[in-house]
């Protein structure tokens, strides 16, 4: 790798690691009045990562991509949104959420936070969830 290259890759993770103001954050209700009625797919590092839809009640179903849905909820921690879902539901799931450019943007702050999610796609439809095992 080019020197170059080396300082503009370290630049990009430093840009990751940057804080969100907390002003830019959405509050329960900026992100309630976003993401309801709505199918939300999820990029990370230039992939697809997964889609959720958010129905009212807070109530949501998650697919990373390529896997079987999760039925959840989800509810605010101060600044956060967290979510818990059915297979797992001693564990939470929080996040940050903000509006960018192009949309939705989330950080992960539980272990290992620094994840981020972006928007890629949003549809009014709900998401389709196949059972376990379908197909020949």
């Amino acid at each position: 790798m080019t020197p170059l290259r080396s300082l503009l890759a370290g630049l990009s993770f430093a840009v990751l690691a940057l804080p969100i103001p907390a002003q830019d954050l959405m509050s329960a209700e900026e992100f309630e009045g976003y993401v309801t009625g709505q199918t939300l797919t999820f990029g990370f590092q230039g992939m697809a990562y997964g889609i959720e839809e958010f129905r009212p009640g807070r109530r949501v179903t998650w697919a990373f991509m390529g896997e079987e849905c999760r039925e959840g909820r989800w509810f605010d921690r101060d600044e956060q949104i967290c979510f818990v879902y059915e297979d797992a539901p001693a564990v939470e799931h929080c996040w940050v959420f903000w509006r960018g450019e192009g949309g939705l943007n989330a950080r992960f702050m539980g272990e290992g936070n620094g994840t981020e999610l972006y928007e890629v796609q949003r549809s009014t439809r709900p998401l389709i969830c196949p059972g376990p095992e379908v197909g020949v």
